[in-house]
């Protein structure tokens, strides 16, 4: 490294954001995911031992993953190789690979590699890595946002242990900001600043387990708040205006789509129309694509309510449609109307019970056939092949029901439609039943 380099990263060091200054290089200094990287924990001990295996590691933005990585580069005797994969190709990688095999074979150490947004690599580059991880040319370290089991090479997941970390608590952030305050090398401590109590509170609360965040907001707080009496103060309007917006942590190919719309889907199930306009809210305000949201409470209004009240689906596809015609913003109405009837709709899964029930009975049981009288006798020749010989129509009885094997013979008896006992199922079911001479209406 030249001098010109040399103060280049030095400037760098100094100018960069806040919560680049202040990562921590030591697992002691590390804030919060104490049940991944506390005392005596697998992973604190492997980085402490330096014995690290593959890794991956998951979580949130602003939660420690790349801070985790750094912090092992630090400590580890092994030769330590950093890309990222927005920017890195498959070229980088067999570069890569080559100079771990001349490090392994000149210096005798292990080579770390830290891939930064994993996720971000196709299946081809995940490919390219696969044999030299499986052969211990290099130890990876992955960090991604997005949940690995839908993103990341399953080979490569089998050859490394996930490590799930959560958004940080409002205790660990409201100590990451008291830190930053005080810090006089790499934080803001030179500028007198301090942070009055519900200030504090309400960045820690939404900046939504980010540490990113809240240091962001405090930098900009303290660098625009002019000082009175030779004090910086941080008080809760400056607070406000410098987190404009709590962001929604959601990505439409991400993790937490996925767990918003299971909980969006669970709430109508659960008959909750106020946690379901909740998670549809958090839905739009992210901006999913409201066909899909239509799309799901049609599902839903079919899956979990069914016959119980078959007007469920008529309002689901109703507001499919509107949606479709009328478009956004209006279109949140429609859908909070929709989700609000199918969560408060009496509930039925008999449908796709039944249906699942039936395709089981398909793929394992061979019948002979259709019953003869129940086929089509419409054509020429059909009565010579005895088809529909024997049909009763069931017009012709009292009403309009006759009893008639229906099921093929090897299946006679069995039942794949269970009624409920709610809402109009349960009308249904007894009339049937009145039918079947069971019951009197």
């Amino acid at each position: 490294m030249n001098l010109f380099e040399y103060q280049r990263n030095k400037n760098m060091k100094s100018e960069a954001p806040l919560a680049a200054r202040l990562r921590p290089e030591k697992l002691e200094d590390f804030k919060g995911q104490k049940d991944i990287v506390g005392e005596n924990t697998l992973l604190y001990r492997a980085i402490k031992a330096d014995k690290l295996s593959s890794i991956i590691l998951y979580g949130p933005p602003g939660t420690g993953k790349t801070t985790l990585a750094k912090i092992i580069a630090n400590t580890t005797s092994s030769d330590f190789v950093q890309i990222n994969a927005t920017t890195a190709g498959i070229k980088d990688i067999k570069e890569t690979i080559e100079q771990a095999k001349d490090v392994r074979g000149m210096l005798n150490k292990r080579t770390i590699l830290f891939i930064d947004e994993i996720h971000r690599f196709n299946k081809t580059q995940q490919d390219a890595l696969l044999p030299h991880v499986e052969d211990g040319t290099v130890i990876l370290i992955g960090a991604t946002t997005e949940n690995p089991y839908f993103e990341v090479n399953k080979a490569l997941i089998s050859r490394s242990i996930i490590f799930e970390l959560k958004k940080l608590k409002k205790d660990d952030i409201k100590e990451i900001i008291n830190n930053a305050l005080i810090d006089e090398e790499k934080g803001l401590g030179i500028y007198n600043a301090v942070i009055e109590d519900d200030a504090s509170d309400f960045i820690a609360e939404v900046s939504n387990g980010d540490a990113r965040v809240a240091l962001n907001a405090i930098e900009l707080a303290v660098l625009t708040t002019p000082k009175k009496n030779g004090v910086t103060v941080i008080d809760i309007e400056t607070a406000q205006q410098c987190i404009q917006k709590r962001a929604v942590n959601y990505e439409k190919n991400g993790d937490n789509h996925y767990d918003t719309i299971s909980a969006f889907i669970k709430s109508m199930r659960g008959s909750d129309p106020d946690a379901a306009v909740y998670y549809l809210a958090r839905m739009i305000y992210a901006g999913e694509d409201p066909k899909f949201i239509a799309r799901r409470i049609i599902i839903c209004a079919s899956e979990d309510v069914g016959n119980a009240d078959p007007r469920a689906l008529q309002v689901a596809v109703s507001a499919a449609q509107a949606v479709d015609f009328i478009g956004m913003p209006e279109g949140r109405i429609v859908l909070a109307q929709a989700a609000a009837y199918v969560a408060c709709a009496p509930k039925s899964n008999s449908a796709i019970v039944g249906i699942d029930k039936a395709l089981e009975d398909v793929k394992n049981i061979t019948i002979s056939g259709i019953p003869p009288y129940l086929k089509d006798a419409h054509y020429s020749g059909a009565k010579d092949l005895n088809r529909g010989i024997g049909y009763k129509y069931v017009h012709n009885y009292n009403n309009h029901y006759v009893e008639q094997q229906y099921l093929p013979l090897e299946l006679q008896g069995n039942c794949y439609y269970e009624f409920s006992n709610n809402g109009y199922e349960k009308k249904l079911k007894q009339w049937l039943n009145f039918l079947k001479g069971e019951n009197t209406l």
